[in-house]
């Protein structure tokens, strides 16, 4: 399994089977990272640029899934953030109140870390090779996040939420829920 550079376990053999999409990756198949930042990397912004921007991974947009001759693990400003806003083990959803500063549901937990053992930036390939390592997130509850990095639970085990999680999340929804309450100014000014 993989591990953070403290030894403790991240939840998964292989980070890259927990990737839908790069984040660069535009709705046309082009890479918006050669477009938009070219000039981090001026040559991978030509190569792309000779290909007309399209990423090598997803290869034709019009085909299901990566066409492209690359893995994204080839790609050296590959990036994958999970957007859905509830845990990817036990499915729990977020409930932020506005103007509180209680601590959130849901944590980001880090798939990969960058620097995993040969140099900043990079993790050793199966042939010894440096790879460039890759930021790949996904949100976990605190229950979770604490059980995957506490012991061997993995990110893809089928569970329930944690009963004391859903209780925070019911509290925080009723809360919700009262202040959506109408109350005029009349009925909240009445007695004084």
């Amino acid at each position: 399994m993989e591990k953070t550079d403290a030894g403790t376990p991240v939840g998964v053999d292989d980070p890259y089977e927990h990737v839908d999409r790069c984040d660069f990756l535009a709705e046309d198949g082009r890479c918006r990272f050669a477009v938009e930042h070219g000039d981090r990397d001026p040559q991978f912004a030509r190569e792309r640029r000779r290909e007309e921007y399209r990423c090598p991974v997803a290869g034709d947009p019009d085909e299901s899934g990566p066409t492209g001759p690359w893995e994204w693990v080839d790609c050296p400003h590959f990036r994958c953030r999970d957007h859905d806003r509830e845990c990817a083990r036990c499915g729990l959803e977020e409930v932020r109140l506005a103007h509180d500063d209680e601590r959130p549901l849901l944590e980001e937990h880090h798939l990969s870390y960058a620097d995993a053992g040969t140099g900043e930036g990079t993790s050793p390939g199966e042939d010894g090779s440096d790879l460039p390592a890759h930021e790949i997130t996904v949100y976990l509850c605190r229950w979770c996040h604490a059980k995957v990095h506490g012991s061997w639970a993995r990110v893809d085990d089928d569970v329930a939420p944690d009963p004391e999680a859903v209780a925070e999340r019911e509290s925080r929804r009723a809360r919700e829920q009262s202040e959506l309450d109408f109350e005029s100014a009349a009925e909240r000014f009445d007695g004084e």
